[in-house]
């Protein structure tokens, strides 16, 4: 699922890509695998260049890397520590073969996959500024060869399976299947400060129907629970980035309990989701429930165009204007707003003025032929982005209509929503001096509400003048049956320390500490 914003462009210092690793094991019986923090250089000029047009090609280094939809150990837990990159990546290390290489890796709720970068890759410049796996050098390789490919929100890779041992932390999988990437095209992980992804998905959406690496843990009884969870450490100036620990969670990292829901359908870790709150208020949007994922590969906090748009208009963020949202409200608008008042059906109003087709659930844009503007000699037919737009116009005003507003005041605030849709690309922008006055935003999750403040939804770059400040939250339609889907990500489990519970198949969110 890939968050979406606007292109960031990266230096690359590829000296401050190994670190050293101090290895301890307290008495609390906890593998843990310490790493240094990857510092942000000086040089880097992410801020300045945040508007470039270079940087339109290199945003992926803080977006989502997991797959779109088609597609014995005495210790009873193993930690993890991982690195925490501007609050947008956050990485640990690996050890794929015998003896063991070393390669960082995003540990992704949102794919399946293990992949590293491989010696044979000879045509993709990212492969030439990361570590490669060289199955030569490893006793206990075993050859595959089934060619395999995966197709990420943004980016792709290729290569073929191979298996060999997989280190983690104090843990040595054997026989692990992996992906041997050949093929790296493209910016997207030129930039990236992590080698390859270890999925920790459901092996239901394994590409190659490969076994992942954590059933293989369970498999071989390396870790006694069924569970793993995460910390992902919000402060960019601390040394430590954050913490995976598997088999259990460390309780020194969340306060109270955790409030789980169950997993709703295989795949990803997908479960029911109640109403947003902005500011206290609901949305309405999900009141009779939305799906959402828990995924640690996406840096920000997706969900359906609609409800993302009140949200950054409530927040004073800034898109590009849609217009074809605004000729929907100029032209249809008050139509709209008069269906609404006699009380007709909010999901056939869109195809009752014609700019949907109602498929019995929802309504889905037709194929509406253009005609010919005889004077004008030029195609005048509707676009089917009106059909979307019209959708989200509803939804708007009828959350107004709900709190009493005057209909001047509905048709100016849906104008006002639709200059904040934000660009093609995704993004939206804010004033870093008005994120002390910004409202909060609220997710209700089995019955509870988990909030979050400006500072936890805003992602900062860079300091002073050059400071550059983005919404956490970014537009992605998925429509039904998958969707609509929320992607709760790195902005999200930032602030809820996640239990990943395999074994009752359940996810639960307690407030981080």
């Amino acid at each position: 699922m890939g968050t979406v914003f606007r292109a960031l462009a990266l230096g690359l210092f590829l000296s401050s890509l190994l670190f050293s690793i101090a290895i301890s094991e307290p008495d609390d019986g906890l593998i843990r695998i310490g790493l240094k923090k990857l510092n942000l250089d000086q040089n880097n000029r992410l801020a300045a260049r945040l508007e470039s047009k270079e940087g339109e090609e290199l945003r992926a280094s803080i977006r989502r890397y997991s797959p779109r939809g088609k597609t014995v150990n005495n210790a009873e837990t193993d930690i993890v520590a991982l690195k925490n990159y501007m609050d947008a990546q956050y990485f640990g290390e690996i050890g794929v073969g015998t003896p063991p290489q070393k390669f960082t890796v995003i540990f992704d709720t949102g794919s399946s996959n293990l992949w590293v970068p491989s010696t044979k890759c000879y045509f993709s410049v990212s492969c030439f500024f990361h570590t490669k796996y060289k199955s030569s050098q490893s006793s206990t390789y075993k050859k595959n060869g089934k060619s395999a490919a995966i197709q990420y929100g943004t980016g792709a890779i290729s290569g073929f399976v191979s298996e060999d041992s997989v280190k983690i932390g104090g843990l040595v999988v054997k026989d692990q299947e992996f992906i041997e990437a050949t093929s790296e095209p493209g910016v997207t992980f030129l930039v990236a400060k992590f080698d390859g992804i270890l999925g920790l998905g459901f092996k239901e959406i394994s590409v190659g129907n490969s076994t992942p690496v954590w059933y293989n843990m369970l498999k071989q009884g390396l870790i006694k629970e069924p569970v793993f969870s995460f910390w992902l450490n919000r402060n960019v100036g601390d040394e430590q980035g954050g913490e995976i620990v598997f088999g259990g969670s460390d309780p020194n990292h969340y306060k109270g309990q955790h409030t789980y829901v169950p997993v709703t359908q295989k795949g990803y870790w997908q479960f029911e989701m109640g109403d947003v709150l902005i500011d206290g208020k609901e949305s309405g949007y999900c009141s009779g429930g939305c799906s959402a994922i828990a995924d640690s590969g996406t840096s920000l906090l997706a969900g359906p165009t609609t409800v993302i748009t009140m949200i950054n208009h409530a927040i004073g963020a800034s898109g590009v204007v849609s217009k074809e949202c605004k000729s929907v409200v100029d032209k249809y608008g008050q139509t709209i707003m008069d269906l609404l008042l006699a009380e007709a059906k909010p999901k056939k109003i869109c195809s009752q003025i014609g700019l949907c087709t109602f498929d019995g659930t929802r309504g889905v844009s037709g194929a509406i032929e253009s005609v010919v503007d005889e004077k004008e000699g030029r195609s005048s037919g509707m676009s089917e982005a009106m059909c979307p737009a019209c959708e989200m116009a509803v939804v708007w005003m009828q959350n107004q209509l709900k709190q009493n507003k005057t209909q001047d005041h509905i048709l100016n605030y849906v104008n006002e929503l639709c200059e904040k849709l934000p660009s093609p690309m995704g993004q939206s922008a804010v004033d870093c001096a008005s994120i002390s006055s910004m409202p909060s935003v609220s997710l209700t999750i089995g019955g509870k509400k988990f909030d979050l403040a400006p500072k936890e939804y805003i992602l900062k770059v860079g300091e002073g003048a050059q400071a550059q400040c983005i919404s956490g939250f970014t537009g992605l339609d998925i429509p039904p049956p998958r969707g609509p889907l929320w992607i709760l990500g790195d902005i999200f489990m930032g602030r809820y320390h996640t239990v990943f519970d395999y074994g009752k198949l359940r996810v639960g969110f307690a407030e981080a500490a």
